[in-house]
C-alpha cells in the first residue's frame, strides 16, 4: 500500500510499504477513505525527530471501511463504515471506566512514562503505524471505532477522530459559567471548533489569531475575533470590564509565536543525535509558552485556563506567583475521544450542522500530495486551515 512516511525534519514522503495484517485476534483492518493532517502532526514534522524512525507512518485522524476482522472481534463486520479515534484504549480498565481513555492502563506506554498509545505518534506513544495510508490496522477494534452511517459525506464524521472532541473537551474543561465569556487563543482547526462549541453553548466568544483567513472563518460562526497584537491581553480585559475572560482555551501549544530563544532551542535539539536529544526533550524546557502566558494574563481572577494545544517540555517555567494570586484553575490533557462521542454524534449528523463541520476543510487532496501540503499547512499559505487527504 501507499503511506505517508517520516524521513527527517521537514521531510515526509509517500512510499510503497507492506499492507497491514491482523496481528492479534482483536484487530481489524480498515481501508481508509479520508485522513486529515493535524496541527500536532506538524510537531512531528518540525520537532520530534529524536522519537521517530525513518519510515514511520504518520497520521491519527482517519476513517474508512472495515475490510477484515480478527477472530475475537464481535462489534464490527466487514463493510462497516467507521471513524477511528486517535487514542488506543481498551474500554474496561480503571482509567477507561472513568472516561480517561487517553490514560488507558492496557495500552499505556510505560517504558516512556506516557499515557495511552496513539496512532502515528512517535516512540513516546507506542510507535503505532498511523492512518495517512491506504489501510490501517486497528488494535482492540471492538472499542477503538465509532460506527457511522452511510448517507453523509466523510467530512461530517472525520473530525470525531480527534479535533472535534479535543475542542469539546477543551471547552468542557474551561468550566465557563452560564452566559460567560470564553477567550480562545489560536484559530487553527481545534481553536475553530472550540470557538464554535462556545457559541453553541451560548457563551460570548473572543478569539485571537494572527492569520486573517482564520479570523474570517471564526467570525462566520459567531465568534468575535482579534489580531495577535502586543496589547491583546489589554484588549481582552477592556472587553470584559477590566477583569479578563471567565475562561480561556489555549489551542496553540508548544510552537506558538514569540520567544525566539526557545525557537532556536527547538531547532538546536533537532540537530543533536537522537540518543542525546531524547533526554534533553524529555527533561528540558522546549516549549514556546507565549500562548499559555497570554492565557494566564487574559483570564480573570478565579477563572479557568484549559490547555488543548500540545506541550512537551518538563522544565518549562510557569508564573506560579501570578497563578496562585489570581486563584486560577489550570486543566489540560490529551482528549478522551470516546468520552464525548455520544454527545457529539447527533450534532455532526444534524442537518443544520450547528458546529460547522462542513465549513472547516480548505483543501481536499490526494494522498500523493501530502508532502506538499504538510509544508503549506505549516507555513499557513494559500489560506490553508485544514487539509483532508484522500488515499
Amino acid at each position: 500500500m501507499k503511506a505517508l512516511t517520516w524521513q527527517g525534519r521537514r521531510n515526509v514522503t509517500v512510499e510503497e510499504v507492506a499492507d497491514p495484517r491482523i496481528e492479534a485476534p482483536t484487530d481489524a483492518i480498515v481501508k481508509i477513505t479520508s485522513t486529515a493532517i493535524c496541527g500536532s502532526d506538524l510537531h512531528l514534522y518540525e520537532l520530534f525527530g529524536p522519537f521517530i524512525d525513518s519510515g514511520d507512518i504518520l497520521g491519527h485522524e482517519p476513517m474508512g471501511v472495515v475490510v477484515e476482522v480478527g477472530a475475537d472481534v464481535t462489534q464490527l463486520a466487514v463493510g462497516d463504515r467507521v471513524v477511528i479515534p486517535f487514542n488506543i484504549a481498551c474500554g474496561h480498565c480503571f482509567m477507561c471506566r472513568r472516561g480517561l481513555q487517553s490514560q488507558c492502563e492496557t495500552t499505556q506506554v510505560r517504558e516512556q512514562g506516557s499515557g495511552a498509545a496513539l496512532f502515528g505518534y512517535t516512540k513516546l506513544y507506542g510507535q503505532v503505524p498511523g492512518g495517512q495510508a491506504e489501510y490501517l490496522r486497528v488494535p482492540l477494534a471492538d472499542y477503538n471505532h465509532i460506527r457511522v452511517g452511510d448517507d453523509l459525506p466523510d467530512d461530517r464524521y472525520l473530525f470525531l477522530s480527534d479535533i472535534l472532541p479535543t475542542a469539546w473537551q477543551g471547552v468542557e474543561y474551561a468550566d465557563v459559567p452560564e452566559g460567560g465569556t470564553l477567550a480562545v487563543m489560536g484559530l487553527g482547526p481545534v481553536g475553530q471548533f472550540a470557538a464554535r462549541v462556545g457559541v453553541h453553548r451560548g457563551y460570548r466568544v473572543l478569539a485571537v489569531d494572527p492569520v486573517p483567513e482564520r479570523r474570517e472563518m471564526a467570525e462566520r460562526h459567531g465568534a468575535l475575533t482579534y489580531d495577535l497584537t502586543d496589547d491583546i491581553v489589554e484588549q481582552l480585559r477592556d472587553l470584559t470590564d477590566g477583569r479578563g475572560a471567565d475562561s480561556v482555551v489555549d489551542a496553540v501549544g508548544l510552537e506558538s509565536h514569540g520567544d525566539p530563544a526557545i525557537g532556536f532551542a527547538q531547532k538546536a535539539v533537532g540537530l543533536l543525535p537522537d540518543a542525546v536529544a531524547r533526554p534533553v526533550m524529555q527533561k528540558a524546557g522546549v516549549d514556546r509558552l507565549s500562548a499559555v502566558y497570554a492565557s494566564i494574563d487574559a483570564v480573570r481572577r478565579g477563572g479557568t485556563v484549559s490547555l488543548s494545544g500540545v506541550y512537551a517540555g518538563d522544565a518549562d517555567i510557569l508564573p506560579m506567583k501570578t497563578m496562585f494570586d489570581k486563584q486560577i484553575t489550570l486543566r489540560m490533557g490529551q482528549c478522551n475521544v470516546k468520552r464525548w462521542v455520544d454527545g457529539l454524534l447527533p450534532l455532526v449528523e444534524d442537518p443544520s450542522d450547528p458546529l460547522g463541520v462542513m465549513d472547516l476543510v480548505t483543501h481536499h487532496v490526494p494522498l500523493a500530495e501530502a508532502p506538499r501540503f504538510y509544508e503549506t499547512f505549516q507555513k499557513k499559505e494559500d489560506g490553508c486551515i485544514k487539509v483532508v487527504l484522500r488515499p
